[in-house]
């Protein structure tokens, strides 16, 4: 079984937490070729083509500056994300063992570093897939599809056939879900508050969950999907009545 996260926007350059390895992107040419291009925009593209505000930009450009510098250390993937799913995670208490285990069972789908496992050495940026860099030609989101659709076909199946899909939707873009479909078997959880007659999904709490239960998944060594009903974490618990075997709910 393997879990897709999405990045964080919020990143650290530092981590005082101990790896067994620090490895190599698998697409870390490419990572390199997008901060090349990207060191030439104004502090004012920047922000039109990430749709953030002019601080954001400045930090951003700064970023990208201290991507190509051979000084700029790297970290690894899974404690170079700070947003609320990586805290929830929580892998600063990771054995060893936890952290071997992560590396065959998670993957993290990016715009710039395309997929990283979680010790593999990253430096902070920020990118959407909707940008479209002039020797690309294609927004990235288009230019990654084949590229990370074969990588996690075959990361899958390595893993067991099985793929818990823990990413935002704005992933989706990235990945062609129908052939992922048809190779692996996609299992994709989901959180949502009851508010009455209704079941909501309330953003930071599906974020808190997707860390949570993929912390569950990584500690408890899981392999198959039904295995995920025991979970459960702030008041979210299976229900039965509200799922399917690829569409498991959690309801609080």
């Amino acid at each position: 079984m393997l879990v897709l996260l999405s990045p964080a926007k919020t990143m650290t350059g530092k981590s005082k937490v101990r790896v067994p390895e620090v490895t190599c992107p698998p697409f870390v040419d490419e990572a390199t070729r997008i901060a090349r291009e990207m060191v030439d925009y104004s502090v004012d593209e920047l922000a039109e083509m990430l749709g953030v505000n002019r601080s954001l930009a400045l930090q951003t450009r700064e970023r990208y500056h201290d991507f190509l510098s051979p000084d700029t250390a790297v970290v690894p993937a899974l404690l170079g994300y700070t947003g609320i799913v990586f805290r929830y995670l929580a892998p600063a208490d990771f054995s060893e063992a936890d952290f071997a285990y992560a590396q065959n069972h998670l993957r993290i789908a990016s715009a710039c570093y395309g997929l990283t496992r979680p010790l593999d050495g990253i430096k902070p940026y920020r990118m959407e897939y909707t940008v479209e860099l002039p020797s690309i030609g294609e927004p990235l989101a288009d230019y990654w599809r084949p590229r990370l659709t074969d990588r996690l076909v075959a990361d899958v199946q390595a893993a067991g056939g099985i793929l818990v899909n823990l990413a935002s939707r704005e992933i989706q873009q990235s990945l062609d879900w129908a052939r992922l479909s048809r190779e692996v078997r996609v299992v994709t959880p989901e959180f949502k508050v009851n508010k009455g007659d209704t079941l909501k999904t309330i953003v930071v709490y599906a974020k808190m969950m997707r860390g949570a239960m993929t912390r569950f998944i990584l500690k408890n060594r899981l392999t198959a999907p039904d295995e995920l009903e025991a979970f459960s974490a702030e008041g979210f618990h299976y229900s039965p009545r509200h799922s399917t075997p690829d569409h498991p709910l959690f309801i609080v």
